[in-house]
């Protein structure tokens, strides 16, 4: 159990690091900067954050079914 609860306190930590960095840059791009590219900078870090957020999740919880399936299979036997 210890080291998927590490795992997603990794995530949302790394998660919540990127979308603060994504956020920043897409308000400075917006309203601050005179190019364009620094809100699609901005944009692109935002969506890495969400995609490494959920992609942390799905190793969680495949992680957790694998071991409750064998806990189960060696109950059932």
């Amino acid at each position: 159990m210890e080291s998927y609860v590490k795992m997603l306190h990794a995530t949302k930590f790394v998660g919540a690091i990127l979308l603060s960095v994504g956020i920043a840059t897409f308000l400075y791009g917006s309203l601050i900067s005179e190019y364009s590219t620094v809100m699609g900078v901005g944009i692109g870090i935002v969506m890495g954050a969400v995609f490494i957020f959920l992609i942390g999740m799905i190793l969680v919880a495949s992680e957790e079914m694998v071991l409750n399936s064998k806990e189960y299979r060696k109950e059932s036997v």
